[in-house]
């Protein structure tokens, strides 16, 4: 029986609501389990060996880290219906990155105020940056025009119901998660800045309409407990001469180059243009494989 798919994720995460319009879209069943919005996370580090941002994705004893391949891995076991399309990768990092900073000072710009001490001290710690709301609030008349004039482009690229045409495609799925945050966290603000933008109104109404397939909650111990029991997938190979120069078995170590650069140790055992995949020895886990994409991520030998 293949193992379950289980989303480590909680509900307002917005890179968490783009995994979950996947399986919408694709009419998969998984196993929700909510972990904290902010540290500690004493069910989460141990399947990932210090990687702390939300959501991963657990598949019996394989752990996928970062929204990027999570998605990418969705995609290639369950394939049908095709979701990545053309250069939906490079949207999807756009999606991630520029629209988001956006939408991030949007909000907070309008609810910071009421955002509690300990969400603004764990985020600081993430970001190595202050949270700085004044900031914010400053900032946010040009970041409304950003996000207004990204928005645009989503009104622009509408030929059909979706940007993928009839079907949802990536792109729809890597841009919906700026729609969907500012529209639950400041629905007033989404209005306004989608306002004359009817096209990208009804893709709304009609993402929001496919759901988030079927949801079934799972406890913190019973994800830990399906790693102890399921062996993790194949080793996977090391393309040869990938420009980092690192090879299968060596020691290394992973991290974000953005922000939550918490280090991930671990031996190589797959390199590949997309990903990279470390196997960890994690006490009463056993061993665990643990995946990252390579678009946003470095690298190095231990």
């Amino acid at each position: 029986m293949p193992a379950e798919i289980i989303l480590h994720h909680y509900d307002t995460s917005p890179f968490s609501e783009k995994v979950r319009l996947m399986f919408g879209i694709k009419g998969l069943a998984w196993r929700s389990v909510v972990q904290p919005v902010i540290m500690p996370k004493p069910d989460l580090i141990p399947l990932t060996g210090g990687y702390r941002r939300i959501p991963v994705m657990q598949i019996g004893a394989d752990i996928y880290c970062d929204s990027q391949v999570i998605l990418a891995e969705i995609e290639r076991r369950h394939p049908k219906p095709k979701v990545v399309t053309g250069v939906d990768w490079a949207v999807n990092l756009w999606a991630d990155r520029l629209w988001f900073q956006a939408t991030v000072a949007v909000v907070f710009a309008e609810m910071g105020d009421r955002v509690p001490k300990e969400f603004i001290a764990d985020r600081e710690k993430l970001s190595g940056r202050p949270f700085d709301v004044n900031a914010m609030k400053a900032a946010a008349p040009f970041m409304r025009a950003q996000w207004r004039a990204y928005a645009g482009w989503i009104e622009d690229g509408l030929t059909g119901d979706f940007l993928g045409g009839k079907t949802p495609s990536l792109a729809d799925v890597a841009a919906w998660m700026n729609v969907w945050w500012l529209s639950a966290s400041a629905p007033k603000i989404a209005d306004e800045l989608l306002a004359g933008l009817p096209r990208a109104q009804a893709w709304r109404d009609r993402l929001r309409a496919i759901g988030h397939g079927d949801r079934v909650e799972m406890t913190p111990a019973e994800a830990l407990q399906a790693a102890t029991t399921t062996a993790p997938s194949d080793d996977g190979e090391c393309a040869p001469g990938d420009p980092s120069g690192l090879k299968k078995g060596d020691a290394i170590v992973v991290q974000a180059d953005d922000y939550g650069r918490d280090p991930v140790e671990g031996v190589l055992i797959h390199l590949g243009n997309d990903r990279v995949t470390l196997a960890r020895e994690c006490g009463e886990l056993d061993v665990v494989h643990v995946h990252f994409p390579r678009a946003g991520y470095v690298l190095a030998k231990r």
